[in-house]
């Protein structure tokens, strides 16, 4: 068997690359993580490219993520496959034996030991059995720092870990653990250092980012609270835009979404977890609010600001959920004033309390409703668009070149393209909104 590690070149030190499944908090732990891998010791490659090292960040959320796992492990090998296959994040932390079963891997690392990799990483030599290496997640309680820094445009900035949620779904509390967070002035010195850097967007990441303030200091008590963040990040003046990625509609106070409409540089953009439109399936999912808050958190967003963009996750084919329950959701959701979803497929996550539950809806009905779903999303986002024409918005244009254009993302998350310049690369313009594309993208001249 050639190796292909010696094609092309002779590596006089390892290759390493990087592929992240999941979430933003994912992305920015791997950023963070491979900023460890010194260019002295390591050269970093792509992750489509010949490497002796491939680094796997997994995701724990839904069964493709565990199907693609597979798959991107088969791909590294058959760029070079005598690579050295690690494999970190949540999916790591609760099936490590699953794996570690998987032809190709030779070392898994839970939670808490994800941020040690270098130094796991002594002898690269193929292993035949992997190794596995972590503790249990009730003895999780420290807060690692996280942002990247590779997107020239935007940094994906962590500032809370964990969840003390009990959502009957979920795998991420025992993935993750307890709800901790990152001190405000360390948060305020890595917002600082980031646009040092000239990047001009921070998205705030992390696994409940609204209960943010509790474990700061190891304090499980609120040291600050997401509010007060907000408005210390909002007053770096250097700092152009600022995104909240995700927020449970719980804790979207009115005080948060008053700051936000009046902010200096937070966009208005939210993306609200809503799971589903019945209150009774919100009761079996063990999620902290029913349809009338969420209903409320939207109406008070668009009376504020009209232009708003307001996302919102669903799962459908959650157990129980019937046909009424689901038409519940449809017409809940059709009604509302929101721009588009991210539609899940429920899925049973082992050690969760959902997989325990009986009125199973069938997958191919869960496929179903998910496609319903999808094309409401599609309606919902091009009628969002539609109004948004003839407008002026603020885009921050990135620095690839797609197919003859240069793309960027407005204030409240239009996708924007325009003729490719090179000089409009992580630049903010001011532009006139024309018209919407083939391919869904508004359409502006420079």
């Amino acid at each position: 068997m050639i190796n292909v590690r010696n094609i092309g070149k002779i590596a006089t030190k390892p290759r390493v690359a990087f592929y992240t499944l999941g979430c933003k908090l994912n992305f920015s732990e791997t950023a963070t993580i491979s900023r460890d891998f010194h260019l002295d010791k390591f050269e970093r490659v792509n992750f489509d490219s010949p490497a002796e090292v491939y680094i796997i960040n997994t995701c724990s959320v839904t069964e493709n993520a565990d199907v693609k796992f597979k798959g991107i492990v088969k791909k590294a090998l058959k760029y070079n496959p005598d690579a050295f296959v690690a494999a970190i994040g949540c999916y790591a932390q609760l099936q490590p034996e699953s794996l570690l079963a998987i032809d190709g891997v030779d070392l898994v690392l839970g939670v808490s030991e994800k941020f040690k990799l270098i130094d796991y990483l002594g002898d690269l030599t193929k292993k035949i059995h992997g190794e596995f290496h972590s503790c249990e997640i009730s003895d999780v309680n420290n807060y690692e720092s996280s942002f990247s820094l590779d997107d020239r445009t935007r940094s994906f900035l962590k500032v809370q870990d964990g969840c003390d949620y009990k959502c009957t779904y979920c795998t991420i509390p025992k993935a993750r653990g307890i709800s901790r967070s990152d001190s405000l002035e360390n948060i305020i010195e890595q917002a600082i250092k980031i646009t040092s850097k000239g990047i001009k967007e921070i998205v705030l990441t992390g696994v409940n980012i609204g209960d943010f303030g509790k474990g700061e200091f190891g304090n499980k008590k609120h040291q600050h609270t997401f509010l007060e963040l907000i408005k210390s990040l909002d007053e770096i003046e250097a700092l152009k835009r600022i995104r909240i990625s995700s927020i449970e509609p719980n804790l979207l106070s009115d005080k948060i979404i008053d700051f936000v409409a009046k902010s200096r540089a937070f966009v208005p953009h939210f993306h609200i977890p809503l799971q589903s439109g019945n209150n009774e399936i919100l009761k079996k999912m063990k999620r902290r609010y029913l349809i009338d808050l969420f209903n409320d958190r939207v109406n008070q967003i668009n009376t504020l600001m009209p232009d708003a963009c307001i996302g919102a996750d669903v799962i459908v084919g959650f157990p129980g959920e019937s046909d009424d329950a689901f038409l519940d959701t449809y017409k809940f959701i059709a009604d509302l004033d929101i721009s588009y979803l991210h539609v899940f497929s429920y899925s049973e996550r082992p050690g969760t309390e959902a997989e325990k539950m009986y009125d199973i809806v069938p997958k191919k009905i869960r496929s179903k409703r998910s496609k319903i779903l999808r094309g409401l999303s599609v309606k919902k986002r091009r009628y969002f668009y539609e109004k948004q024409l003839g407008k002026k918005v603020k885009v921050l244009f990135e620095h690839e070149n797609k197919k003859g254009y240069a793309t960027g993302f407005s204030e409240n998350y239009l996708k924007i393209r325009t003729p490719w310049n090179p000089r409009l690369g992580n630049s903010i313009h001011e532009v006139t909104l024309n018209d919407i594309d083939k391919e869904g993208f508004l359409r502006c001249q420079i």
